[in-house]
């Protein structure tokens, strides 16, 4: 069932309507799971990083032994020509994806110079409101680190063990969990970035290999930066959460959503996510 509305997909050299057929049973990428994909946003007529997010999906299938097909600029274009099809004031996601259809080694290696699969999907998912917030707890799942897993790519993969966190979060009455990495720090939650606020500055757990630090993440950092903010890079504990006066996550499908409880301690939703809020889409329409 898909996650959104009025889709589009592109494959095999063109567009098509609907939620179409792209994989077949024998693709490497459908039973040994070599696919990857990005996420960039299509919102107030504006694609923020679109370069970006692509050049991403290209890293993350090299990560995965995956060979990628097509240029960053082949893929805004085809992006930009699939979205004329939208109202100017639509939402959509974008979404492009790689995988691996010839096996290699035993099959279980995606087949060096073997074929590559390429599709885009857009579809129509809202921006959510200012005021939705999240809700946080903490999960005994842990992220992983590169000897266990392709954490430096946006796997498909890797996403069994987010939905175990979010099932675990929301068994316990909360919408998404604040996670650890390997040794206990917080590296993020189950679904994006995470930040906190403690006296007018910004803090944002060091990215340290073992979770995406998102393009969206860093827009947000470099837009504080320049609005005179000081944001940290730093390891960070869950006490550091509990103590902070307000959290907010970053990731692209909503940009900003504050936060209004971890476990126990209840917060509001403070002038600071409202601010990089405002930040990132003043950048994006300056930027076009």
């Amino acid at each position: 069932m898909p996650t959104g509305t009025n889709i589009r997909t592109y494959f095999d050299g063109s567009w098509h309507e609907g939620d179409i057929a792209v994989m077949k049973a024998a693709d490497h990428g459908m039973w040994l799971g070599s696919n990857v994909f990005d996420g960039a946003r299509y919102a107030h007529g504006l694609t923020p990083d679109l370069d970006r997010h692509c050049a991403r999906v290209n890293a993350s299938a090299e990560a995965l032994m995956v060979t990628p097909t097509v240029s960053v600029e082949e893929m805004v274009a085809i992006v930009h020509e699939g979205l004329k099809a939208y109202a100017p004031d639509a939402a959509v996601y974008i979404r492009p994806m790689y995988w691996a259809i010839d096996g290699g080694m035993s099959a279980i290696v995606p087949k060096e110079g073997g074929r590559t699969g390429f599709a885009i999907c857009l579809e129509e998912i809202p921006m959510a409101p200012p005021d939705a917030a999240a809700t946080l707890t903490r999960t005994r799942f842990r992220r992983p680190v590169l000897e266990d897993a392709v954490v430096n790519a946006k796997a498909a993969c890797l996403y069994p063990n987010n939905a175990r966190m979010l099932v675990e979060a929301r068994a316990k009455g909360f919408t998404n969990a604040l996670v650890a990495d390997a040794v206990g720090n917080v590296a993020e939650t189950a679904t994006a970035n995470v930040f906190a606020v403690r006296d007018g500055e910004v803090f944002t757990p060091v990215a340290n290999g073992t979770f995406l630090a998102g393009i969206t993440r860093a827009r947000h950092m470099a837009n504080l930066r320049a609005d005179g903010v000081r944001v940290h890079e730093t390891v960070m504990t869950f006490e550091d959460f509990h103590a902070a006066d307000e959290i907010f996550l970053s990731g692209n499908l909503m940009k900003v959503t504050p936060v209004t409880a971890f476990d126990d301690t209840r917060f509001q939703i403070g002038p600071m996510s409202r601010r990089v809020r405002e930040l990132y889409w003043d950048w994006a329409a300056s930027a076009g």
